[in-house]
């Protein structure tokens, strides 16, 4: 909301306003101005004025078909949506026409995309033009950075609300057969980034890569030699690995094979980092249909 203070309007008088906009400080001169026309003027400075809210939606793993019903209806009252590249821009089509569409791209690498500025963005729109949506892939708090967002929102006291998503480190393996969890495979589940906050290979690998658990990597497609080296340096190099590319989406690449093999498997199906990778190590990825031809491999070389 801008403050404006205003002195000698009358003599002896001193005025403190708040408007959600130049356009209503505009208005409240011209009101002053206007004489018989003040009434006037200040019930359209009343209609104006917006009620600022903040909605933070994910939008599942990439596949527009799988937001949620709250997630659509969230949009569909949308005075502005907020969106990054992760997100399927047939999604916009439930935004209603007359809203304000911003595109944050990735903030990966840049300026004009970093999250200070997008928090700061979402201020400024919801101040000015009411409900504003950020749309997200994914689930707002695995790696989604959502909590930040809410934080300072929260900070000018303006509304929020929180429509989940469906987190991309579930919803891509089951997409290929590869649960994340199967009883007699894995009775646990880590969900690691590919680096620390400091840019460096995540040290809970070492940790992960000894235990029984499905180990899912988000952001980590630029470390999966390393994480293979401490795979290997604990003796699993024939583990069940996968690396999936654009999950869910009509350019979907899948890897399967093991850890000794998956950095190869992957560069023959040309994945790269131009979109969303998810890694996936464990006994769950041999239930993908196509590990049984590497099944029939292991068991030749056994005799």
């Amino acid at each position: 909301m801008y403050v404006f203070f205003i002195s000698g309007i009358e003599e002896g008088v001193d005025v403190v306003i708040e408007a959600s906009s130049v356009r209503l400080w505009g208005l409240f001169i011209n009101s002053l101005k206007g004489g018989k026309q003040m009434d006037k003027q200040f019930t359209e400075v009343e209609r104006l004025y917006v009620e600022p809210k903040i909605t933070i939606v994910g939008a599942g793993p990439g596949d527009p078909d799988l937001i949620s019903v709250k997630g659509v209806k969230a949009l569909k009252t949308a005075d502005v949506i907020i969106y990054d590249a992760l997100v399927d821009e047939e999604l916009l089509n439930y935004v209603p026409k007359e809203a304000t569409r911003v595109y944050v791209g990735n903030p990966s690498g840049d300026e004009n995309f970093s999250q200070p500025t997008v928090n700061q963005l979402m201020v400024d729109y919801a101040l000015n033009f009411g409900h504003v949506v950020r749309l997200k892939g994914g689930d707002l708090f695995v790696f989604g950075r959502g909590y930040e967002e809410l934080d300072f929102a929260a900070s000018y006291s303006i509304e929020t609300a929180i429509v989940p998503g469906i987190s991309s480190a579930i919803s891509v393996p089951g997409l290929q057969g590869i649960p994340v969890t199967h009883k007699g495979g894995s009775d646990s589940l880590w969900i690691l980034s590919g680096t620390d906050g400091d840019g460096k290979l995540n040290p809970e690998f070492r940790d992960a890569a000894a235990s029984k658990a499905t180990v899912v990597v988000l952001l980590g497609y630029d470390q999966l030699h390393d994480i293979v080296e401490i795979y290997k340096s604990v003796g699993k190099g024939r583990l069940p690995a996968a690396v999936i590319q654009n999950g869910s989406m009509k350019n979907e690449k899948v890897a399967i094979g093991l850890v000794n093999t998956i950095e190869e498997v992957a560069k023959e199906e040309a994945i790269d980092n131009t979109g969303p990778v998810l890694l996936v190590f464990g006994q769950t990825v041999s239930l993908h249909k196509s590990f049984y031809h590497i099944l029939d491999f292991l068991e030749g070389q056994q005799y």
